[in-house]
């Protein structure tokens, strides 16, 4: 015991604060990679009600995810088939998408 405390909740409320000591760490690096919209990229609104993002730039391939209307996120410049690149295997269709800042 320590100041009363058994160890064992001591051993708990430290790995606690350091696993929240590196969830705050790691989400400050997240924001700062994703407020600069990395090398040609930008950032963009979703003007569809609901906006499905796509494995490929084609309109049959897999969909990977959705956006609601008003969402905002990161994207590429790069446009294929009507089709902007948000990240890695994630396309969704240009013309629902309106730039808000950075070079799209």
């Amino acid at each position: 015991m320590f100041l009363g405390i058994p160890k064992r909740a001591l051993i708990i409320v430290a790995i606690l604060a350091g696993v929240g000591l590196i969830y705050v760490m790691g989400s400050d690096k997240q924001v700062s990679e994703g407020a600069t919209g990395g090398s040609g990229g930008c950032r963009v609104t979703v003007t569809a009600d609901v906006l499905n993002v796509r494995a490929a730039p084609d309109a049959g391939a897999d969909i990977v995810g959705k956006f609601n209307q008003n969402a905002e996120t990161d994207a590429q410049a790069e446009v294929q088939n009507g089709f902007r690149k948000i990240a890695e295997n994630k396309w969704a269709k240009a013309e629902y998408l309106q730039p808000v800042s950075g070079n799209c």
